[in-house]
């Protein structure tokens, strides 16, 4: 299992448990606790973590608290209230994805073909390393996350919704955040057939890869507030 699943496995266990007027204060407070208290029953080498956030199991979240009527975004998720588009991007993607764009589009027009990139993409590794370092320096302290350690608030994005009718949350796995799963799954569609690395038309740090059907997980939930 993956950090970033373990990671979702347990938010979800607690988003199932938690009381319905909490606050995304308490939440993040509770749910980093919980994290945490997971580390130390395992006897996880807490110092190690405290310096290597990169190790971490790490999460963003997207939550819709039905009681106090707010969306509350931990991390690099987006969503559309009535039609109004939210984000909440991590700081530094937006330039290691120009440079890995860069670096591929080079390579292409030097002789290298696209599917080279979708076996190994060279171009991720080109900039693996400032990932690496941009998390681990960045993580929880220039950005939010879920992954055990304190969460800054002033990166946790509340919307206000009381006035909502619909409501779509979402992963960055849809580029592209359409009013309905059809037509995000369309503009995704389309994205993928025509830029499949992710170089032009959506510059991102990863692309499709050989047997993938996306190049990163897709969640979509879309409701109304009546219900």
């Amino acid at each position: 299992m993956s950090n970033g699943r373990f990671a979702m496995l347990l938010i979800c266990d607690f988003i199932s448990k938690m009381p319905a007027d909490i606050t995304s204060s308490e939440f993040c407070q509770q749910i980093t606790s919980a994290l945490h208290n997971v580390y130390e029953s395992n006897h996880l080498d807490i110092n190690r973590l405290s310096s290597t956030p990169i190790e971490r199991p790490t999460a963003s979240a997207i939550i819709y608290s039905r009681h106090r009527r707010e969306i509350w975004m931990v991390g690099d998720c987006h969503c559309l209230v009535d039609g109004r588009y939210y984000e909440n991007p991590k700081p530094y993607e937006d330039i290691l994805a120009a440079k890995r764009s860069q670096y591929i589009l080079k390579a292409l027009a030097q002789g290298a073909v696209p599917s080279d990139f979708q076996e190994k993409d060279a171009g991720r590794a080109s900039i693996i390393d400032e990932l690496i370092e941009a998390n681990n320096t960045n993580q929880n302290k220039a950005f939010a996350v879920i992954d055990g350690f304190p969460i800054p608030m002033q990166f946790v994005k509340t919307i206000d919704a009381s006035s909502a009718n619909e409501i779509v949350l979402a992963s960055d796995g849809y580029p592209f955040l359409k009013p309905t799963l059809a037509e995000s799954e369309k503009a995704l569609s389309h994205l993928i057939e025509n830029d499949p690395l992710l170089i032009t038309e959506y510059k991102a740090t990863k692309g499709l890869m050989q047997g993938n059907k996306s190049f990163d997980d897709r969640t979509y939930v879309r409701f109304s507030t009546e219900i």
